[in-house]
């Protein structure tokens, strides 16, 4: 085959591949209301399957748009985390921010350390984080209201 038509087709491919699709029509709703709306309530996670555990609660002091991560970790003797059993992320509002936090049960260590940990940015920069929450059982739980603290 010549090269010639070889290098056109690979041409006309490439540009269809780059085309953009048409703007898209925007929703009654701005992305940051949608947001704010969608935080403020847990995600609806439907009912909880028999192997599963869940810790709820709600969080405190988080300012509005600020991006918060929550984590169920195991820890060492030093309290560095060693394995990721659940996390969540959710964005604050000024408002107390529920969460709900689901966990495989079988997956909880029996004797070692397991923590709740939490840590709030804005901008990409740290600016709250939750103290550690230690959790001793595998068993659903309502931790209640939960204070963020200023990152040091």
């Amino acid at each position: 085959m010549p090269l010639r038509p070889l290098v056109l087709l690979s041409l006309v491919s490439l540009l269809v591949a780059c085309s953009n699709d048409a703007p898209k029509p925007e929703t009654s709703a701005s992305p940051a209301q949608q947001t704010l709306e969608t935080s403020r309530v847990p995600a609806d996670l439907g009912p909880l399957p028999a192997y599963q555990r869940e810790l709820s609660g709600t969080l405190g002091g988080i300012p509005s748009g600020a991006h918060v991560e929550l984590a169920l970790l195991v820890v060492d003797q030093r309290g560095r985390p060693q394995r990721l059993l659940a996390s969540s992320n959710l964005t604050g509002t000024q408002q107390p921010l529920p969460f709900r936090l689901r966990f495989a049960a079988e997956a909880f260590p029996a004797g070692a350390r397991v923590e709740l940990r939490g840590r709030a940015s804005q901008s990409g920069q740290l600016i709250l984080h939750l103290p550690a929450q230690r959790i001793d059982q595998p068993t659903t739980q309502s931790l209640g209201p939960l204070q963020f603290l200023k990152a040091p």
